[in-house]
Protein backbone atom coordinates (compact mmCIF):
# COMPACT_ATOMS: atom_id res chain seq x y z
CA UNK A 1 0.00 0.00 0.00
CA UNK A 2 1.33 3.32 -0.91
CA UNK A 3 -0.76 6.01 0.15
CA UNK A 4 0.61 9.66 0.67
CA UNK A 5 -0.62 12.99 2.23
CA UNK A 6 0.04 15.72 0.20
CA UNK A 7 0.08 19.52 2.11
CA UNK A 8 -0.45 22.75 0.33
CA UNK A 9 -0.63 26.18 1.81
CA UNK A 10 -0.61 29.64 0.64
CA UNK A 11 0.51 32.05 3.48
CA UNK A 12 0.80 35.58 2.92
CA UNK A 13 3.76 37.09 6.03
CA UNK A 14 4.45 40.75 6.40
CA UNK A 15 8.05 42.40 6.55
CA UNK A 16 9.97 39.73 8.12
CA UNK A 17 13.34 38.29 8.65
CA UNK A 18 12.04 34.48 8.87
CA UNK A 19 15.17 32.37 7.88
CA UNK A 20 18.64 34.36 7.23
CA UNK A 21 21.88 33.81 5.78
CA UNK A 22 25.08 34.12 7.58
CA UNK A 23 25.10 37.89 6.73
CA UNK A 24 21.82 37.96 8.58
CA UNK A 25 20.09 38.43 5.32
CA UNK A 26 16.55 37.05 4.45
CA UNK A 27 16.97 33.88 2.61
CA UNK A 28 16.12 33.65 -1.09
CA UNK A 29 16.42 31.87 -4.66
CA UNK A 30 16.24 32.16 -8.13
CA UNK A 31 12.44 30.71 -9.66
CA UNK A 32 11.13 31.23 -13.10
CA UNK A 33 13.98 33.71 -13.66
CA UNK A 34 13.81 36.31 -10.42
CA UNK A 35 14.55 36.46 -7.30
CA UNK A 36 12.02 35.21 -4.44
CA UNK A 37 11.73 34.63 -1.11
CA UNK A 38 12.77 31.49 0.27
CA UNK A 39 12.56 29.98 4.01
CA UNK A 40 14.53 26.64 4.03
CA UNK A 41 12.99 23.44 4.70
CA UNK A 42 15.17 22.52 7.35
CA UNK A 43 13.62 25.89 9.36
CA UNK A 44 10.08 24.99 8.88
CA UNK A 45 10.85 21.49 9.92
CA UNK A 46 12.50 22.96 13.38
CA UNK A 47 9.51 25.22 13.64
CA UNK A 48 7.07 22.04 13.28
CA UNK A 49 8.71 19.95 15.34
CA UNK A 50 8.89 22.53 17.91
CA UNK A 51 5.27 22.81 18.03
CA UNK A 52 4.92 19.18 18.81
CA UNK A 53 4.97 19.80 22.04
CA UNK A 54 1.98 22.06 22.11
CA UNK A 55 -0.17 18.75 21.08
CA UNK A 56 1.64 15.56 23.09
CA UNK A 57 3.89 15.40 26.04
CA UNK A 58 7.25 16.78 25.51
CA UNK A 59 8.51 13.33 27.61
CA UNK A 60 6.92 11.32 24.66
CA UNK A 61 8.93 13.01 22.04
CA UNK A 62 12.70 12.90 20.89
CA UNK A 63 15.46 15.22 20.86
CA UNK A 64 18.33 15.79 18.69
CA UNK A 65 21.37 17.04 20.76
CA UNK A 66 25.26 15.76 21.04
CA UNK A 67 25.11 15.22 24.44
CA UNK A 68 23.21 12.22 24.87
CA UNK A 69 25.60 10.33 27.38
CA UNK A 70 24.81 12.91 29.68
CA UNK A 71 20.99 13.20 29.61
CA UNK A 72 21.41 9.02 30.23
CA UNK A 73 23.99 10.00 33.23
CA UNK A 74 21.13 12.18 33.97
CA UNK A 75 18.00 9.68 33.94
CA UNK A 76 20.52 6.99 35.21
CA UNK A 77 21.29 9.43 38.72
CA UNK A 78 17.61 10.29 38.74
CA UNK A 79 16.20 7.09 38.61
CA UNK A 80 18.51 5.22 41.38
CA UNK A 81 19.91 8.34 43.50
CA UNK A 82 23.61 7.83 41.87
CA UNK A 83 26.34 10.79 42.17
CA UNK A 84 27.37 12.01 39.07
CA UNK A 85 30.42 10.29 37.82
CA UNK A 86 28.82 7.06 39.22
CA UNK A 87 26.24 7.61 36.71
CA UNK A 88 28.41 9.27 33.86
CA UNK A 89 30.47 5.98 33.98
CA UNK A 90 27.37 3.62 33.22
CA UNK A 91 26.41 5.70 30.95
CA UNK A 92 29.42 5.46 29.35
CA UNK A 93 29.93 1.73 29.41
CA UNK A 94 26.30 1.60 28.00
CA UNK A 95 26.58 3.49 24.89
CA UNK A 96 30.57 2.61 23.97
CA UNK A 97 28.84 -0.14 21.88
CA UNK A 98 27.65 1.93 19.71
CA UNK A 99 31.14 2.94 18.79
CA UNK A 100 29.89 6.64 17.67
CA UNK A 101 32.41 8.75 16.71
CA UNK A 102 33.57 11.43 20.08
CA UNK A 103 33.16 14.82 19.50
CA UNK A 104 35.75 17.61 20.50
CA UNK A 105 34.25 18.29 23.90
CA UNK A 106 34.51 15.44 26.51
CA UNK A 107 31.33 13.10 26.49
CA UNK A 108 29.53 14.67 23.76
CA UNK A 109 29.26 12.46 20.27
CA UNK A 110 30.69 14.36 16.87
CA UNK A 111 27.18 15.04 15.49
CA UNK A 112 23.98 15.48 16.51
CA UNK A 113 21.53 12.72 17.21
CA UNK A 114 17.90 12.06 17.27
CA UNK A 115 16.14 9.46 19.54
CA UNK A 116 13.34 9.21 21.41
CA UNK A 117 13.35 10.53 25.39
CA UNK A 118 11.16 7.22 26.67
CA UNK A 119 14.62 5.50 24.66
CA UNK A 120 16.59 6.84 27.32
CA UNK A 121 14.13 5.30 30.09
CA UNK A 122 14.29 2.28 28.37
CA UNK A 123 17.97 2.22 28.70
CA UNK A 124 18.06 2.70 32.25
CA UNK A 125 15.73 0.17 32.58
CA UNK A 126 18.35 -2.19 30.69
CA UNK A 127 20.77 -1.76 34.23
CA UNK A 128 18.13 -0.35 37.03
CA UNK A 129 18.21 -3.48 38.87
CA UNK A 130 21.76 -4.19 38.67
CA UNK A 131 23.01 -0.49 39.66
CA UNK A 132 24.52 -1.49 43.06
CA UNK A 133 26.65 -4.17 41.07
CA UNK A 134 27.93 -2.42 38.55
CA UNK A 135 29.11 0.61 40.91
CA UNK A 136 31.75 -1.66 42.36
CA UNK A 137 33.42 -2.76 39.03
CA UNK A 138 36.48 -1.19 37.36
CA UNK A 139 36.48 -0.03 33.85
CA UNK A 140 36.72 -2.93 32.25
CA UNK A 141 34.40 -4.75 33.96
CA UNK A 142 32.16 -2.29 33.70
CA UNK A 143 32.46 -2.64 30.46
CA UNK A 144 32.22 -6.58 30.00
CA UNK A 145 29.11 -6.91 32.44
CA UNK A 146 27.08 -4.51 29.66
CA UNK A 147 28.47 -5.18 26.07
CA UNK A 148 25.62 -8.08 25.52
CA UNK A 149 23.14 -5.71 26.49
CA UNK A 150 20.50 -4.76 23.78
CA UNK A 151 21.73 -0.80 23.24
CA UNK A 152 21.60 -1.15 19.97
CA UNK A 153 18.09 -2.60 20.30
CA UNK A 154 16.58 -0.17 22.31
CA UNK A 155 17.72 2.71 20.37
CA UNK A 156 16.38 1.02 16.87
CA UNK A 157 13.01 0.29 18.07
CA UNK A 158 9.86 2.62 19.94
CA UNK A 159 10.54 5.95 18.02
CA UNK A 160 8.70 9.04 18.97
CA UNK A 161 6.51 10.50 16.73
CA UNK A 162 8.74 12.92 15.46
CA UNK A 163 11.87 10.35 14.62
CA UNK A 164 9.03 8.24 12.65
CA UNK A 165 8.08 11.66 10.47
CA UNK A 166 11.44 13.22 10.11
CA UNK A 167 13.85 10.75 10.22
CA UNK A 168 17.53 9.73 10.84
CA UNK A 169 21.27 8.99 10.01
CA UNK A 170 23.51 7.50 11.70
CA UNK A 171 26.65 8.01 9.74
CA UNK A 172 28.69 5.36 12.26
CA UNK A 173 25.79 2.30 12.66
CA UNK A 174 23.49 2.05 9.38
CA UNK A 175 21.28 0.05 11.36
CA UNK A 176 19.91 3.30 13.50
CA UNK A 177 19.38 4.80 10.76
CA UNK A 178 15.35 5.55 9.77
CA UNK A 179 13.99 6.17 6.48
CA UNK A 180 12.23 10.01 6.98
CA UNK A 181 8.17 9.56 6.40
CA UNK A 182 8.07 13.42 5.54
CA UNK A 183 9.79 15.40 3.04
CA UNK A 184 9.28 19.61 3.58
CA UNK A 185 9.95 21.53 0.55
CA UNK A 186 11.60 24.99 0.88
CA UNK A 187 8.64 27.40 1.05
CA UNK A 188 9.08 30.16 -1.91
CA UNK A 189 7.40 33.15 -3.10
CA UNK A 190 5.01 33.40 -5.58
CA UNK A 191 6.23 36.52 -6.58
CA UNK A 192 9.45 38.66 -7.12
CA UNK A 193 10.58 39.97 -3.66
CA UNK A 194 13.22 42.46 -3.00
CA UNK A 195 15.08 42.72 -0.01
CA UNK A 196 14.64 45.98 1.91
CA UNK A 197 16.56 47.57 4.84
CA UNK A 198 15.32 48.75 7.94
CA UNK A 199 17.27 51.48 9.82
CA UNK A 200 17.09 52.00 13.76
CA UNK A 201 18.37 53.60 16.39
CA UNK A 202 18.08 53.32 20.07
CA UNK A 203 17.83 56.21 22.16
CA UNK A 204 19.48 56.01 25.50
CA UNK A 205 17.32 56.71 28.80
CA UNK A 206 20.07 58.13 31.12
CA UNK A 207 21.05 60.41 28.70
CA UNK A 208 21.67 63.91 30.21
CA UNK A 209 19.48 66.72 30.08
CA UNK A 210 19.82 68.13 26.85
CA UNK A 211 21.99 65.53 25.46
CA UNK A 212 20.93 64.50 22.04
CA UNK A 213 21.72 62.01 19.43
CA UNK A 214 21.65 57.84 19.56
CA UNK A 215 22.79 55.30 22.33
CA UNK A 216 22.75 52.86 19.00
CA UNK A 217 22.46 52.90 15.35
CA UNK A 218 21.95 49.85 13.27
CA UNK A 219 19.99 48.13 10.18
CA UNK A 220 18.08 44.59 9.52
CA UNK A 221 17.15 43.50 6.36
CA UNK A 222 13.66 42.04 5.69
CA UNK A 223 11.19 41.38 3.25
CA UNK A 224 7.49 40.50 2.88
CA UNK A 225 6.23 37.40 0.83
CA UNK A 226 3.13 35.21 -0.26
CA UNK A 227 4.68 31.71 0.41
CA UNK A 228 3.52 28.26 -1.34
CA UNK A 229 4.54 25.59 1.33
CA UNK A 230 4.65 22.06 0.48
CA UNK A 231 5.20 19.00 2.45
CA UNK A 232 4.33 15.16 2.14
CA UNK A 233 3.79 12.28 4.49
CA UNK A 234 4.29 8.70 3.16
CA UNK A 235 1.71 6.85 5.21
CA UNK A 236 3.06 3.51 4.83
CA UNK A 237 6.58 4.67 5.55
CA UNK A 238 4.85 5.92 8.90
CA UNK A 239 3.33 3.24 9.47
CA UNK A 240 5.88 0.75 9.21
CA UNK A 241 8.59 3.71 11.10
CA UNK A 242 6.17 2.76 14.50
CA UNK A 243 6.14 -0.67 13.63
CA UNK A 244 2.41 -0.82 12.26
CA UNK A 245 0.79 0.70 15.40
CA UNK A 246 -2.39 2.29 13.55
CA UNK A 247 -3.35 4.69 16.46
CA UNK A 248 0.31 5.81 16.80
CA UNK A 249 0.49 6.56 13.33
CA UNK A 250 -3.11 8.41 13.22
CA UNK A 251 -1.71 10.36 16.36
CA UNK A 252 1.62 11.34 14.17
CA UNK A 253 -0.20 12.39 11.16
CA UNK A 254 -2.48 14.18 13.37
CA UNK A 255 0.11 16.13 15.08
CA UNK A 256 2.19 17.03 11.80
CA UNK A 257 -0.73 18.37 9.93
CA UNK A 258 -1.81 20.82 12.51
CA UNK A 259 1.78 21.63 14.12
CA UNK A 260 3.19 22.23 9.93
CA UNK A 261 0.28 24.07 9.06
CA UNK A 262 -0.17 26.82 12.11
CA UNK A 263 3.74 26.52 12.84
CA UNK A 264 5.94 29.67 12.00
CA UNK A 265 9.75 29.76 12.48
CA UNK A 266 10.92 32.21 15.14
CA UNK A 267 13.78 34.75 13.05
CA UNK A 268 13.67 38.34 14.78
CA UNK A 269 9.96 37.56 15.83
CA UNK A 270 10.41 40.52 18.16
CA UNK A 271 11.59 42.64 15.54
CA UNK A 272 8.42 42.04 13.40
CA UNK A 273 6.03 39.91 14.97
CA UNK A 274 5.12 38.08 11.72
CA UNK A 275 2.81 35.58 12.69
CA UNK A 276 -0.19 34.93 10.66
CA UNK A 277 -2.28 32.06 9.53
CA UNK A 278 -2.32 30.81 6.47
CA UNK A 279 -4.90 31.98 3.72
CA UNK A 280 -5.13 28.64 1.94
CA UNK A 281 -4.74 24.97 3.23
CA UNK A 282 -5.30 22.12 0.84
CA UNK A 283 -4.39 18.68 1.51
CA UNK A 284 -4.82 15.86 -0.91
CA UNK A 285 -4.38 12.42 -0.14
CA UNK A 286 -2.72 10.01 -3.06
CA UNK A 287 -2.00 6.67 -4.10
CA UNK A 288 0.10 7.48 -6.95
CA UNK A 289 2.57 10.20 -6.10
CA UNK A 290 3.31 13.62 -4.05
CA UNK A 291 2.73 16.21 -6.31
CA UNK A 292 4.72 20.11 -5.71
CA UNK A 293 2.25 22.08 -7.56
CA UNK A 294 5.12 24.74 -7.14
CA UNK A 295 5.03 24.94 -11.34
CA UNK A 296 2.19 26.66 -10.41
CA UNK A 297 4.41 30.03 -9.74
CA UNK A 298 7.14 29.56 -12.24
CA UNK A 299 6.04 32.63 -13.48
CA UNK A 300 5.42 35.08 -10.93
CA UNK A 301 2.63 36.53 -9.55
CA UNK A 302 1.90 39.93 -10.23
CA UNK A 303 -0.27 42.47 -7.91
CA UNK A 304 -2.68 43.61 -10.52
CA UNK A 305 -6.44 44.67 -9.25
CA UNK A 306 -6.92 41.67 -7.44
CA UNK A 307 -3.39 41.41 -5.22
CA UNK A 308 -1.00 38.96 -5.15
CA UNK A 309 -2.44 36.77 -2.74
CA UNK A 310 -5.82 36.45 -4.96
CA UNK A 311 -3.81 35.73 -8.03
CA UNK A 312 -2.04 33.01 -6.30
CA UNK A 313 -4.88 31.12 -4.91
CA UNK A 314 -6.27 31.64 -8.44
CA UNK A 315 -3.11 30.11 -10.02
CA UNK A 316 -2.82 27.21 -7.48
CA UNK A 317 -6.49 26.00 -8.59
CA UNK A 318 -5.81 26.18 -11.91
CA UNK A 319 -2.46 24.24 -11.49
CA UNK A 320 -4.29 21.82 -9.60
CA UNK A 321 -6.84 21.05 -11.76
CA UNK A 322 -3.74 20.41 -14.93
CA UNK A 323 -1.73 17.78 -12.69
CA UNK A 324 -5.07 16.03 -12.45
CA UNK A 325 -6.67 16.57 -16.23
CA UNK A 326 -3.24 16.49 -18.15
CA UNK A 327 -1.11 13.79 -16.06
CA UNK A 328 -4.02 11.84 -14.92
CA UNK A 329 -2.77 12.36 -10.94
CA UNK A 330 -5.63 12.47 -9.26
CA UNK A 331 -6.18 12.27 -5.54
CA UNK A 332 -8.39 10.06 -3.61
CA UNK A 333 -9.36 12.94 -1.54
CA UNK A 334 -8.98 17.16 -1.44
CA UNK A 335 -9.78 18.47 1.94
CA UNK A 336 -9.22 21.93 2.16
CA UNK A 337 -9.74 25.36 3.28
CA UNK A 338 -9.40 29.03 2.31
CA UNK A 339 -11.62 32.16 2.08
CA UNK A 340 -14.00 32.02 -0.92
CA UNK A 341 -12.87 34.51 -3.63
CA UNK A 342 -15.10 37.02 -4.94
CA UNK A 343 -14.03 36.35 -8.24
CA UNK A 344 -16.86 34.39 -9.72
CA UNK A 345 -14.69 32.11 -12.05
CA UNK A 346 -11.97 31.70 -9.23
CA UNK A 347 -14.50 30.64 -6.49
CA UNK A 348 -16.18 27.91 -9.31
CA UNK A 349 -12.44 26.48 -9.91
CA UNK A 350 -11.56 26.01 -6.44
CA UNK A 351 -14.85 24.73 -5.39
CA UNK A 352 -14.88 21.79 -8.72
CA UNK A 353 -10.74 21.27 -7.86
CA UNK A 354 -10.56 21.76 -3.73
CA UNK A 355 -14.00 21.36 -2.54
CA UNK A 356 -16.22 23.23 -0.59
CA UNK A 357 -14.03 25.22 2.01
CA UNK A 358 -14.00 23.56 5.30
CA UNK A 359 -13.10 25.05 9.14
CA UNK A 360 -9.42 23.77 9.47
CA UNK A 361 -10.48 21.25 12.20
CA UNK A 362 -12.84 19.32 10.21
CA UNK A 363 -9.91 19.12 7.17
CA UNK A 364 -7.50 17.31 9.76
CA UNK A 365 -10.45 15.28 10.70
CA UNK A 366 -11.62 14.22 7.36
CA UNK A 367 -7.86 13.36 6.22
CA UNK A 368 -7.08 11.20 9.45
CA UNK A 369 -10.31 9.37 9.22
CA UNK A 370 -9.44 8.45 4.96
CA UNK A 371 -5.71 7.42 6.84
CA UNK A 372 -7.49 5.42 9.26
CA UNK A 373 -9.50 3.62 6.27
CA UNK A 374 -6.34 3.04 4.55
CA UNK A 375 -4.53 1.56 7.27
CA UNK A 376 -7.39 -0.76 8.19
CA UNK A 377 -7.50 -1.99 4.59
CA UNK A 378 -3.92 -2.67 5.17
CA UNK A 379 -3.81 -4.56 8.47
CA UNK A 380 -7.21 -6.65 8.03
Amino acid sequence: MRCYIDVHILQTVPPSNLNRDDAGTPKQAVYGGVKRARVSSQAWKRATRTAFAEHVDPDRLGTRTKRISALLADRLAARSGLDAESATRIATSLLSGLKISAGKKAAETAYLLFFGRPQLERLVDLVADDIPRLVELDDKELADAVKDLPVLTTLGSGHPIDVALFGRMVADLATLNVDAATQVAHALSTHAVDVEFDYYTAVDDENARGETGAGMIGTVEFQSATLYRFATVGLHQLAENLAGDVEATLEALRVFLTAFTTSMPTGHQNSFAHRTVPNLLTVAVRADQPVNLVSAFEQPVSAGRQGILAGSVARFGAEMRTATSLWGLRPELVASTYRTPDNVATAQTLTEVLGAARPFDEVISTVVDAARQRLAGVTR
